[in-house]
């Protein structure tokens, strides 16, 4: 699994879209782990604007 920080808006703007596609992911698989990983990026960058 490949997770860039978030450093703009605009890659903010991508991970919140990358996240609405995983939104049905299920827990424990590729796809469960990477929407809880982005959901994290997001939250922090989110934190410090």
């Amino acid at each position: 699994m490949n997770a860039e920080p978030i450093k703009s808006e605009r890659d903010h703007q991508r991970v919140l879209e990358e996240i609405e596609s995983l939104m049905a992911a299920k827990p424990n698989t590729p796809e469960g782990d990477r929407l809880d990983v982005l959901v994290t990026l997001v939250e922090a960058w989110e934190a410090e604007q």
